[in-house]
């Protein structure tokens, strides 16, 4: 998938179709915003001009979102307030809607 902002939308249509598909819908809404905070992240740092969105099952009770973007950095999560700017919050949403 090319690494654009564009590209959240079709991660999110992505992850809505698995999660139906395995009767997971309860888990829709969360997911798709995990997943929408992952590609940007990526948009925003990755190296290359294309990601990879990541959707597995691999276990019954188990969903596995992931965005492979090739970046050298490790993704940091702020831990303060970040002040009034919006940004640098959707790895602290992440943290808190998964296990």
């Amino acid at each position: 998938m090319r690494r654009v902002p564009e590209s959240a939308e079709a991660a999110r249509k992505l992850v809505r179709a698995a999660l139906a598909a395995w009767g997971q819908e309860d888990l829709i809404d969360d997911a798709a915003l995990v997943i929408s905070e992952l590609v940007s992240n990526a948009v925003n740092h990755a190296r290359l001009e294309s990601i990879r969105v990541v959707v597995t099952r691999p276990s019954e009770n188990f969903i596995r979102l992931g965005v492979v973007d090739r970046s050298r950095s490790v993704p940091l999560m702020r831990t303060d307030s970040n002040g009034d700017n919006t940004r640098g919050r959707g790895l602290l949403l992440v943290e808190a809607l998964t296990d």
